[in-house]
């Protein structure tokens, strides 16, 4: 069976063709909006991590809030219990955790990333929130975590070195 067909059917001839999928096109326009409108939340927060040269940027940040938001949307499309629906949420908290992770480096006693690491975190539950349209909590993440990464890193300059600890 082909992955997106969903089996074969005789044709006159006797060949066996691909049979065409039911897609449901309403619900196809339902998830699309969905997963647009997680990756336009989450767009500003990736041009300000890319205009500040800042390793995970423009493409990352959007596409980890609309890929979120897609694997929340598919697992409420085809499971049935809300444990196993909440087992995608964790996995999902693991998965970018692990992401963000990579996104921290540390030169001698200097660690850089870990903001970042935290705002791709926090794209995440972006995504996780336009999925269950929860979009004040999308847009109330996306808010505070702009201001905090475009914002506080001048208080961070103010407050020193000493701050930091």
């Amino acid at each position: 069976m082909l992955p997106f067909f969903g089996g074969f059917v005789s044709s006159r001839e006797g060949a066996r063709v691909p049979e065409m999928p039911n897609i449901n096109w309403q619900a196809m326009l339902y998830h699309l909006i969905k997963l647009a409108a997680s990756f336009l939340i989450a767009l500003p927060l990736g041009y300000d991590r890319e205009i500040s040269e800042k390793t995970l940027g423009l493409r990352t940040f959007p596409l980890v809030a609309m890929t979120s938001c897609g694997f929340i949307l598919v697992g409420n499309a085809v499971l049935s219990s809300d444990e196993a629906r909440s087992r995608i949420i964790q996995g999902l908290i693991t998965g970018i955790g692990f992401l963000g992770g990579g996104a921290i480096v540390k030169r001698g006693v200097t660690v850089k990333g870990t903001a970042t690491a935290a705002g791709i975190w926090t794209t995440a539950a972006i995504g996780v929130a336009v999925a269950y349209d929860r979009y004040e909590i999308a847009l109330s993440l996306a808010v505070v975590t702009f201001v905090v990464l475009r914002y506080l890193p001048a208080l961070k300059d103010v407050v020193g070195p000493e701050g930091d600890r």
